[in-house]
């Protein structure tokens, strides 16, 4: 994991980054490096101090890992707040993740069903006798020589659960240190013409792990809402990396 990064990253303003709202919901597309809810640290920035600065009564629905971008659910009352939550908890918010991983992989709709312990301070572990039944499906969307990208569908929603599966399939996502993925950096894709200067270090193209949070769909009400999140600068830079010397 990168340290300190937030103090390389300049952060948009909150208005920047919504993508859906009326008078129940906030939807936006959170960038890397940012925490969902506080943090036992204090200070740091995250969505639900800046949430709560736009809109007084606004609650983050859900979470998703610091590093990790794209779609956050935001009620503005709580009633909606309420509402979303149980859609969550029943796995009724269909939920699609992209993921860039290292080395080659088939997934034809792979369903991994490996149960999660959380065994706190962020750690998690696949444990069958005592964690906590949880289900992702998986499909490749797209091949390169030595990396894959990859859509992933969490039916259950546990901490580091994407990660987590995709480890037991020896497929961990780019620069997912933790799950024991490689960062990629240019030098390694780009064999000819690569310079750097003697007294810099190279950095990975991706300075966290690449997973970003695509698409979600749900019915609130009655009312159906499909939300969709562009990739953010890092992400699309990397996979056009890979299209130009990976491929």
């Amino acid at each position: 994991m990168i340290q300190n990064e937030h103090r390389l990253f300049k952060f948009p303003k909150f208005a920047d980054l919504i993508i859906h709202e009326d008078d129940n919901l906030i939807v936006i597309n959170k960038p890397p490096f940012v925490a969902s809810l506080d943090e036992r640290e204090g200070g740091e920035v995250n969505i639900l101090r800046l949430a709560k600065k736009y809109y007084d009564d606004a609650q983050v629905c859900h979470r998703l890992d610091k590093d990790t971008s794209g779609i956050l659910l935001i009620a503005k009352n709580p009633d909606t707040y309420r509402s979303v939550s149980i859609e969550f908890e029943k796995r009724r918010v269909s939920k699609i993740y992209h993921a860039i991983i290292g080395g080659i992989h088939t997934f034809e709709n792979l369903k991994v069903d490996l149960p999660i312990l959380n065994q706190g301070n962020k750690n998690v572990s696949i444990d069958r006798t005592n964690g906590k039944a949880a289900v992702t499906i998986f499909n490749t969307l797209q091949y390169f020589k030595n990396y894959t990208l990859v859509e992933c569908r969490p039916i259950t929603g546990r901490m580091h659960q994407i990660r987590i599966h995709l480890a037991t399939q020896h497929a961990a996502i780019v620069g997912d240190l933790m799950y024991k993925g490689k960062p990629i950096y240019l030098s390694q894709i780009k064999k000819r013409g690569f310079t750097i200067s003697k007294d810099q270090d190279e950095q990975p193209i991706i300075r966290r792990f690449a997973l970003h949070s695509k698409a979600v769909e749900f019915v609130l009400d009655g009312k159906k809402y499909a939300f969709e999140a562009q990739y953010p600068k890092d992400f699309a830079t990397l996979l056009k990396q890979l299209e130009k010397f990976d491929s």
